[in-house]
C-alpha cells in the first residue's frame, strides 16, 4: 500500500459585528471546525503530481469527468447530520475545487479523505458558514500545493463570502477590523463560483463539469488590520437553540441610516478598538462603545429577549461584565466580561427562559493564532 500524508486544518469560530462594528469587527474564538486531510502518495513515496489532474482549458477538461474517486468525506460534531456529504454539494470542498479550478487543476486528486469536525453550531451567529469557507480555502490550497500567502487565501474567501469580518478573523485570529475592495460585476459573477451566498440552495446542475471556469479571484480583495486584546477579555457566548439565517436577519435591516445614528456608532466604534486592547480594561468605557444602532435595534424582533438583556445587564449591575452585543447576526448573544463569567451566563440564560427560549453557554478565549494547517505524519 502507497503511503500517505496527514494533514490538519484548523480554523477558529468566529463573532462579527463586535458592538458597533456591522460588517467591520471580528474576533475569533476558541471552538473550531477541523480537518483531518489524507493524501495518499505514489507508490514511491514522492507527492502525486498535480499536473496530472490539470486542464489546459475549460472546454477539455469539461469534456470528460475525472476517472479517479472522488474524496471520501465524514463529519463528527455539530450538526453533523445536516451536512451533505457529495464533494460537488459541500461547502468545504465546493471551494477546495474552486480554488483549485482557479489554478487550472480541474479535478480534485484521487484517494483524499477528508474528516472533520466541528464544534461551531450552525446558523447561530457564530461564523461556521465562514469557517467553512477559510476550511475549504486552506484545503484547496493544500491539495493543490499552491503555496498561497495569506493575503491571496483571503481573496479566494472573499469571492465566496462577502463579508469580510468573518472570515479575516477566521484566517487571521484575535480581533481585526477589515474592509472589502469594491468588485465590478464582472469579477463577482456568482453563476460561475462553486459556491456563493446569493444562491439560495444548490443548483440542480451542481457536479462534476459545474463551475469548471469560475472567475480568479482580482488580487487584494480584502484588507485588514488587527488590534490589541486585553488578556483579561474571556468573550461568554450565550447561545439559543434555534437558528436564524443570516439572510432573514439581513432582511430586516434599513436600506438607511440617519446620520445620527451613523455618527453614533462611528464615535463608539473608534473608542472600542482602542479600549478593548487597554489592560487592565475599563468597564464604563468598553460597555459604552459596544453600543449599537445600525443592526441591533432592528433584529429585535427575530431574538426574543435581546432588548431586556442589552438594556438590563450592566457593568453596575453584573461587575465583571465589559459589554454586551448579538453575535453576528444573531441569535447568540455575547458578552466581554473579565469575571464572574457564570453570574453573567446566568442572568443571560433567565431572561431567555422568560421567553420559553433554552441556551447553551460557554466562556471562550480569544484565538490569537487564527487558522492553521499542519502535517501530522
Amino acid at each position: 500500500m502507497a503511503p500517505s500524508r496527514v494533514y490538519q486544518i484548523r480554523v477558529p469560530a468566529t463573532s462579527a459585528n463586535i458592538g458597533p462594528g456591522f460588517d467591520v469587527c471580528g474576533i475569533a474564538l476558541s471552538l473550531s471546525l477541523s480537518l483531518r486531510v489524507t493524501i495518499p502518495d505514489t507508490e514511491s513515496g514522492s507527492s502525486a503530481p498535480l499536473s496530472s489532474f490539470s486542464s489546459s482549458s475549460s472546454s477539455s477538461s469539461s469534456s470528460s469527468a475525472p476517472s479517479e474517486p472522488l474524496p471520501v468525506i465524514t463529519y463528527s460534531g455539530l450538526d453533523s447530520d445536516n451536512v451533505p456529504l457529495s464533494p460537488y454539494k459541500n461547502l468545504l470542498t465546493r471551494v477546495a475545487l474552486y480554488v483549485l479550478r482557479s489554478h487550472n487543476i480541474a479535478h480534485f486528486p484521487p484517494g483524499i479523505h477528508i474528516a472533520a469536525h466541528n464544534e461551531i453550531p450552525f446558523g447561530r451567529g457564530l461564523g461556521s458558514s465562514g469557517a467553512a469557507v477559510i476550511a475549504g480555502v486552506l484545503l484547496g490550497d493544500l491539495l493543490g500545493n499552491l503555496n498561497l500567502p495569506k493575503v491571496r487565501l483571503l481573496d479566494f474567501a472573499l469571492m465566496v463570502e462577502r463579508h469580510p469580518d468573518n472570515v479575516t478573523a477566521a484566517l487571521i485570529g484575535g480581533f481585526v477590523g477589515s474592509y472589502l475592495k469594491e468588485l465590478s460585476p464582472e469579477d463577482t459573477s456568482a453563476a460561475s463560483i462553486p459556491l456563493a451566498e446569493v444562491l439560495p440552495e444548490y443548483p440542480p446542475d451542481a457536479g462534476p463539469e459545474w463551475g469548471m471556469d469560475p472567475p480568479r479571484a482580482p488580487n487584494d480583495i480584502g484588507h485588514y488590520v488587527q488590534f490589541g486584546w486585553a488578556k483579561e477579555i474571556k468573550a461568554i457566548a450565550v447561545m439559543p437553540k434555534f437558528e436564524l439565517p443570516t439572510a432573514k436577519a439581513r432582511s430586516v435591516l434599513p436600506t438607511s441610516y440617519s446620520r445620527k445614528d451613523l455618527v453614533f456608532n462611528l464615535q463608539r466604534l473608534a473608542v472600542l478598538t482602542t479600549a478593548l486592547s487597554r489592560s487592565p480594561p475599563d468597564p464604563d468605557l468598553i460597555y459604552e462603545a459596544m453600543k449599537d444602532r445600525v443592526h441591533q435595534p432592528y433584529r429585535k424582533t427575530l431574538i426574543p429577549g435581546l432588548p431586556e438583556i442589552l438594556s438590563s445587564l450592566t457593568p453596575h449591575t453584573h461587575p465583571g461584565l465589559l459589554g454586551i452585543c448579538l453575535s453576528g447576526a444573531g441569535p447568540t448573544i455575547l458578552a466581554l466580561a473579565h469575571s464572574h463569567f457564570d453570574a453573567i451566563a446566568a442572568e443571560i440564560t433567565r431572561i431567555f427562559k422568560t421567553k420559553d427560549i433554552e441556551v447553551d453557554w460557554q466562556v471562550l478565549e480569544i484565538d490569537q493564532r487564527g487558522s492553521v494547517v499542519e502535517q501530522l505524519e
